[in-house]
């Protein structure tokens, strides 16, 4: 997934997402920093959300069950991955990927993970802090195979 995928997918939910959360148009566009002319014209996908618009929408509606229907448990992450291309340090918790994740590998309380949604990898501790999120396999199987030294 890059940014401009991102993007029309986040646009194209970006309707649900105000009516999952009860706000008017006009609310929406406050909340978002937005016109509300502009944010008409991203529901009727005459023009794609920014970037910017995007990582809001991620930031603020996280919780969203419309949200993570289309991204999986962690939008931010998704986000922040794209953004920085590759996170590296120790993030903050996770669920542990009970539910969009498959665990590729596992050892001494770290497992890597891969989002069955948006493809990205990620390496989490036994107590789901995130450690690492990349969506390059080779750099997450590299960057798993060093925790061991």
């Amino acid at each position: 997934m890059d940014k401009e995928q991102l993007r029309i997918q986040v646009a194209e939910k970006i309707k649900l997402i105000r009516v999952e959360y009860g706000y008017t148009q006009s609310k929406m566009a406050e909340v978002l920093g937005l016109s509300k002319k502009t944010l008409v014209q991203i529901e009727k996908g005459r023009t794609i959300a920014g970037w910017t618009t995007v990582v809001a929408v991620c930031a603020l509606f996280q919780d969203s069950e419309v949200l993570k229907g289309v991204l999986g448990d962690a939008p931010l992450e998704i986000a922040e991955t794209i953004a920085h291309h590759q996170v590296e340090r120790p993030v903050g918790k996770t669920l542990g990927g009970k539910v969009w994740w498959t665990t590729l590998k596992e050892k001494e309380g770290f497992l890597l993970q891969q989002n069955m949604i948006s493809k990205h990898y990620r390496i989490i501790d036994d107590q789901f802090d995130r450690w690492f999120s990349t969506f390059e396999e080779g750099e997450a199987y590299k960057r798993f195979e060093e925790l061991d030294k």
